[in-house]
């Protein structure tokens, strides 16, 4: 419990070449269910000695389970401090529904190669649907982050138990593709349709420093704003990070964002500095202020708007 969780998407042919698909990372910490947590691609936090480690056992893993073709995932749990020994958590061998994310994320299209490898292809027979010029056998690469954020409707079931753990108990899901983490985050905590714009922009934001709290030690399916909150009470990401294991890369991505607001705020509508319009815009920083001023910039010169953007 606490240790990060990873997932590693793979395929394989009958002739027992594998290939690395997408590596996904939990921003939640082992014990609470996957489906429930909000998830990275690519990993961020990961080294690339661990993530060597991390693909010798996934594909050993799943030579060892039989002789099939077709996609298979792993989940592993790694100590914070990666010195410790990896936890091998689940493997299956099959299409599930972080494949889903994953060939989505990459697109790289795993059902379909799946298809193809399991009535008797090979990866390297198979044209590599994203490039036309390579086969399948190449593994993607991203320029760009995924977020996804798990989507719950607790409201509609009065009196059931909101606290998230082993158990998954979201409805579905949204995506957020951006060129940044922060991006990503802001784009994705915009779709999820419950009347929240963004991180702490709209004012609904919670203000009892004890309900904060409470709220991070319980994980519950706000714990994404609660942390945003938390960092607008002052309260230290040292302290944030003992409640919730939440690694620190994630709770800095979080800080800066909260910096950049506040920078923000400093100016008036007709004063802010294009460097930091572009920067807040990039961010997709949905500050009350910050849309402000895009509106007004936008009456008086939509070519300038258009250029920063």
């Amino acid at each position: 419990m606490g240790w990060k969780e990873y997932e590693l998407e793979l395929l394989r042919d009958k002739n027992d070449n594998v290939v690395i698909i997408c590596a996904i990372e939990n921003m939640d910490p082992m014990g609470i269910h996957t489906g429930d947590s909000i998830t990275v691609a690519p990993a961020m936090t990961l080294s690339d000695r661990t993530y060597q480690r991390m693909r010798d056992m996934a594909i050993h893993m799943m030579r060892s389970i039989g002789d099939f073709a077709g996609g298979c995932n792993v989940q592993f749990a790694v100590s914070p401090d990666e010195k410790e020994d990896i936890i091998a958590i689940e493997i299956n061998p099959r299409v599930s529904r972080s494949s889903a994310l994953a060939s989505k994320a990459t697109g790289y299209p795993i059902a379909k190669i799946a298809s193809k490898l399991a009535i008797g292809y090979h990866l390297d027979e198979l044209d590599n649907q994203i490039t036309k010029s390579t086969s399948a056998l190449f593994e993607p690469t991203l320029d760009y982050v995924i977020v996804k954020i798990p989507r719950w409707n607790f409201d509609k079931f009065v009196g059931s138990d909101t606290t998230l753990g082993l158990q998954m108990k979201s409805v579905g899901e949204v995506m957020g593709i951006g060129r940044s983490f922060q991006e990503a985050l802001h784009k994705a905590t915009q779709s999820l349709e419950i009347n929240r714009n963004g991180l702490g922009a709209d004012g609904k934001g919670l203000k009892d420093y004890n309900q904060v709290l409470q709220k991070l030690k319980i994980p519950g399916w706000d714990r994404v704003f609660v942390i945003y909150d938390a960092i607008q009470m002052g309260i230290p990401l040292s302290r944030i990070h003992d409640i919730t294991k939440i690694d620190m890369w994630f709770l800095r991505q979080y800080e800066e964002l909260h910096n950049l607001e506040k920078e923000i705020s400093k100016y008036a509508i007709g004063s802010l500095s294009k460097e930091l319009m572009l920067e807040a815009k990039q961010k997709v920083l949905p500050t009350a202020r910050s849309l402000l001023c895009w509106t007004a910039t936008k009456v008086r010169s939509t070519t300038s708007v258009l250029k920063w953007a």
